[in-house]
């Protein structure tokens, strides 16, 4: 049978930052559309956007220059989304028999896979939350981190350290196993207090772990309990580069009240909140969607992840942050260009990523969806051009026919996507 799973490109890979052999060739991107409705070519360079004209205006530079040139008519032109909770080590593990394994090379290959199925759908950056400690120890960190290193080029794959306990007896391991982790790569510090005997003291754990070594904390809660959270917020406050929290889903079954006193004490604290429209993951308890506009109202900043990848937790899981954007606008009622700022601009910026507009001056990281508009596009978005670092990683190309009407063929031609320039 055919092996259907995503591959990498075959081409050598070059540098995104142009630190490679050879780096990124220039890229001119002709013909896009933007948001704000104008038609324009983007020229590409070293990992950034050199240049953004009307349509036209840069072809003759470029091909004086011998530059490559990409059709992009039909497409709107938008930044890169970024996934912010991802969970690569049980990624796609839904379909196997008995328990899930953690054999460092299943755990490399399911991450591997998980990371080229979401750059499949626009996310040139993923936030990855591994478990540590326990039975597993390290080694799901370190197939992850294998996986990241094996992507490089391709997309951004950083792991958040997870450990189970961090109170107690049992807890100085985890705190044993998390310090490791770091010193492994882990380039965040997170975990999920709801698991711990002592959730308010796992939360101390964790922030010091991350002050000690200067990184971002990242943790899962179902923020059900609103006196817990507001401790949270209080001992967060101060940590930078700071805190994130996600899925938050409990905060919608609270009295309205209670929940957007709550959204103060965050937003007064500076926490960032990744919900999840698509669906829960194991590390929560629920599935209940966090209360988007509420928490946005009281001034908090809110990013949309994709949680669990078809396992357990969420058999279906596609990882798309398109449809996360989608069920923000339809199910949340935020507009479309809020809901897609919730998974690319916001979502990078609590992933600590540089800002992506398709402006000179900032990191080639785009999705070219086919579409008019990006209400079409998120209803849409099948046929998809993903750019990271300047050059193009991923392509996915739909073709919609239908057969020929049982009418004569006086009438009106049925309508058909057309391949274009996918």
């Amino acid at each position: 049978m055919p092996d259907n799973r995503p591959q990498p490109p075959s081409q050598p890979w070059s540098s995104p930052s142009g630190s490679g052999p050879a780096g990124p060739p220039p890229l001119l991107l002709c013909g896009a559309r933007l948001t704000d409705g104008r038609t324009v070519d983007v020229r590409l360079g070293g990992g950034r956007i050199e240049a953004v004209g009307t349509a036209g205006s840069l072809t003759a530079d470029a091909t004086r220059a011998c530059v490559p040139r990409l059709d992009l008519t039909g497409y709107l032109l938008l930044p890169a989304p970024a996934e912010p909770h991802a969970h690569a080590d049980t990624a796609l593990s839904a379909d196997g028999p008995g328990p899930v394994s953690q054999d460092p090379e299943d755990v490399q290959r399911r991450a591997t896979e998980a990371a080229l199925l979401q750059l499949g759908h626009g996310a040139t950056a993923l936030r990855a939350h591994v478990r540590v400690g326990d039975m597993a120890g390290l080694g799901a960190l370190r197939a992850v981190l294998r996986a990241a290193r094996s992507l490089r080029g391709l997309s951004e794959l950083t792991a958040v350290a997870m450990p189970r306990v961090l109170t107690g007896v049992a807890g100085a391991d985890g705190l044993a196993v998390l310090r490791d982790a770091v010193k492994m790569g882990a380039s965040v510090v997170g975990g999920c207090p709801d698991l711990d005997p002592d959730p308010t003291g796992y939360v101390e754990a964790v922030l010091e772990t991350a002050s000690e070594h200067g990184l971002p904390a990242d943790l899962h809660t179902d923020a059900s309990d609103p006196a817990r959270l507001a401790r949270l917020a209080a001992m967060a406050g101060g940590l930078r580069p700071g805190v994130t929290l996600g899925p938050c889903g409990g905060l919608s079954a609270l009295p309205t009240d209670v929940a957007a006193r709550t959204a103060e004490r965050l937003a007064a604290a500076g926490v960032t909140v990744v919900c999840l429209p698509q669906g829960g993951c194991g590390a929560a308890d629920g599935r209940e969607a966090a209360p988007v506009r509420l928490l946005r109202a009281a001034g908090v900043r809110v990013a949309a992840g994709s949680g669990s990848l078809r396992d357990v937790s969420n058999p279906v899981g596609r990882g798309d942050p398109l449809e996360a954007a989608y069920l923000l606008a339809s199910c949340q009622g935020l507009s479309p260009e809020d809901a897609y700022a919730a998974v690319s601009t916001r979502a990078r910026a609590a992933m600590g990523l540089p800002e992506v507009r398709v402006e000179a001056g900032f990191p080639a990281d785009l999705l070219a969806v086919r579409g008019d508009g990006l209400p079409a596009a998120l209803s849409l978005a099948y046929s998809r051009i993903v750019v990271h670092g300047g050059r193009v990683v991923a392509r996915t190309s739909a073709v919609r026919e239908y057969c020929d009407s049982a009418a004569s063929g006086s009438g009106p031609e049925l309508p058909r996507q057309g391949r274009g320039p996918a």
